[in-house]
């Protein structure tokens, strides 16, 4: 029996859900430990010393505006990114539509292979297993390089619609609004009856009127 892993490369129609848009300030504090150190050389000052040339001057409660963004529902909910979701998928399709042909054809030829063991030299029989085999290799080599350029090319068009769009929006409403802070709701939590914090919708909206559309470059070996 010829004992040959067909379904190598089924891995490369994997499904890339990887969402890279990060456009807003993300304000994140973090607590400082204070570890006990017996001895160390160099010379020392106080606290209040090392901060001696720090102003005394913070944000007021009074003065701070802020504003959240959902990123994830920017993801779902604005049409660019619906379309570009659609384009990847549909190279995607492509991909597994394929690899399921080249399966059945690799299935094929493996079962001729094995009933050509009783015919077929030990030096021919050799020579067509390490054909098959050099088959499945290209198709997992083949599928894997296409996947991940159907992946770079979607990577490049989201940076696009980032760089191009979204920030520009973003940074338009921040102005428009007086913002001092954007914070991306993923990492906030806010409580009931909070008017105006919210700013997703705003987004969504002008990036819909901005752009419906940004074509996904053609990916190599399409």
């Amino acid at each position: 029996m010829v004992k040959t892993n067909t379904q190598a490369g089924a891995s490369a129609t994997k499904k890339y859900v990887k969402f890279g848009i990060v456009a807003v300030i993300v304000i994140a504090v973090a607590v400082i430990g204070l570890f006990a150190v017996k001895s160390f050389s160099g010379k020392t000052v106080s606290a209040e010393s090392a901060i001696d040339g720090i102003s005394s001057e913070a944000v007021s409660g009074g003065d701070l505006r802020m504003a959240v963004i959902r990123m994830d529902a920017i993801q779902s909910d604005a049409k660019a990114l619906q379309d570009l979701r659609k384009q990847r998928e549909s190279y995607e399709e492509k991909l597994r539509s394929e690899l399921e042909k080249e399966q059945k054809e690799l299935e094929k030829e493996k079962e001729e292979i094995e009933k050509s063991q009783d015919v077929l030299s030990q030096e021919a029989l050799q020579r067509r297993v390490v054909e098959y085999q050099g088959k499945v290799t290209k198709l997992q080599r083949d599928l894997t390089e296409r996947a991940q350029s159907v992946d770079a090319a979607f990577q490049k068009a989201l940076v696009e619609i980032q760089e191009k769009h979204l920030d520009p929006i973003i940074e338009a409403i921040i102005a428009k609004k007086n913002l001092s802070l954007v914070i991306d709701g993923r990492f906030a939590r806010t409580g009931a009856n909070v008017e105006n914090l919210d700013i997703t919708a705003d987004v969504i909206n002008a990036l819909d009127k901005k752009v419906s559309t940004v074509k996904m470059d053609t990916p190599k070996g399409f």
